[in-house]
């Protein structure tokens, strides 16, 4: 196979479905992801057998249990699946919204109006459930899409493909608009984020240095994050209750996932009364414990180095620093955090405030667990990705942000003077 005529087929396939996305009306969108999820749903065990295989190689391949867990295929995501189609299809279409149509002084209207992306080229690993989310972002927001999964999860993303393949067909939209790319080639890559005349934008998802790679090849415009340092302030005004629970949840709900939180802040004046219970709960689940010197007398855990401050674990490790208060706490977020989230538990209303408005990351949270980053639960119905970036989007990125603003103007005759 030569691999730039094969991307470039693919290239000029999703341009010409793209153009017929973006004139499909609401209800066909909708028809289309709904039979999509009827699909899915009937053909649970075919997915379940295909990720079977995907999975049995990544074990003969030595893939570690955090890499394992993101390419699984469980019955529960397999219905996350179809909940997340569903959900989108729910969703109010964002595709010709018009917004701020003001008259100027010339008699003129000027608003703008919300447009479609075009071709989104989307780069992943593991996760084999990323297909059907970015497939139905996409279609909703009137894109179309090239997917390129990671070689670990072949069987599945083919599987999952077939599904959206067959959704496609019956409800007559162009199956272009959806485009597995087929090979495991690396160069497949290489040439997707340089094909800026076929596509508009590329989403990686994945490790540190996939993410890096694309950043530094494409020649395309990238939405990305490269680290999930995610962070939990407990300051001393906390409920005991509610800060024990978040602090388990962030940490031990799951641990391979970009929202987990990877450091523990404690403000000193609480931090003998809690770290003791949080530091049992933590061994019960077998999460080893790094802290800092002050933490180290009063739990028993290793010291933390600066490297692991700077540390994405996507594993049972957590980092732990008692400081003196919120001033100290969002120090030390402004100077370690990936800009993904941060959480504080207090019940001081003042400081709760001060914390959102201060701490400049996508996602700011007050009593609440990091693992909640995430947009399905932020209610945008599936996400493409995480933007740690400030342009274009930022946070979970769901349907707007697949898409842009242009200008209109309405006038009746209406000439410049």
């Amino acid at each position: 196979m030569d691999i730039k005529d094969y991307m470039h087929r693919l290239g000029q396939q999703a341009k010409q479905a793209g153009r017929e996305i973006s004139r499909a009306d609401s209800s066909k969108k909708n028809a289309a992801l709904l039979k999509i999820a009827e699909v899915i749903d009937s053909k649970r065990d075919f997915l379940s057998s295909e990720n079977q295989q995907d999975l049995a190689a990544g074990e003969k391949n030595g893939l570690d249990a955090a890499s394992l867990d993101r390419l699984a295929l469980t019955p529960a995501r397999i219905t996350a699946m179809i909940d997340g189609l569903k959900q989108v299809a729910a969703l109010p279409d964002p595709v010709g919204e018009i917004t701020d149509l003001n008259y100027q002084p010339s008699g003129i209207q000027v608003g703008q109006m919300r447009v479609p992306l075009g071709v989104i080229g989307i780069i992943y690993e593991s996760r084999p459930n990323v297909t059907v989310d970015a497939a139905a972002l996409c279609l909703k927001s009137g894109n179309a899409c090239i997917l390129r999964g990671g070689s670990e999860a072949i069987h599945s993303n083919r599987a999952i493909a077939n599904c959206i393949t067959e959704g496609l067909q019956a409800t007559g939209l162009p199956i272009a608009a959806v485009q597995i790319v087929e090979t495991t080639d690396r160069a497949a890559v290489g040439e997707l984020i340089t094909m800026n005349q076929y596509v508009d934008v590329i989403v990686p998802r994945g490790g540190k240095s996939l993410i890096e790679r694309i950043s530094r090849e494409a020649t395309i415009p990238v939405i990305k994050h490269l680290d999930g340092i995610c962070h939990v302030y407990i300051d001393d005004s906390a409920d005991m209750d509610k800060a024990i629970a978040i602090a388990m949840n962030a940490k031990t709900h799951r641990y391979g996932v970009c929202n987990a939180m990877e450091t523990l802040l404690v403000a000193k004046n609480i931090a003998a009364k809690i770290l003791p219970l949080l530091a049992e709960q933590y061994r019960t689940k077998g999460v080893e414990l790094r802290g800092c010197a002050k933490t180290c007398s009063l739990i028993n855990c290793s010291r933390a180095t600066e490297e692991d401050w700077h540390t994405e674990y996507l594993a049972p490790i957590l980092s732990i620093k008692i400081v003196t208060g919120i001033d100290e706490a969002m120090a030390h977020i402004n100077q370690y955090s990936s800009a993904h989230t941060e959480a504080i538990v207090t019940e001081n209303y003042t400081l709760a405030r001060r914390f959102l408005r201060e701490v400049d990351s996508s996602s700011v949270m007050v009593n609440a667990s990091t693992r909640f980053a995430d947009g399905f639960e932020y209610g945008l119905g599936a996400e493409i990705g995480i933007s740690t970036d400030k342009l274009h989007a930022r946070g979970p990125v769901g349907l707007k942000g697949l898409t842009s603003l242009k200008y209109i103007v309405l006038g009746d005759g209406h000439i410049r003077q």
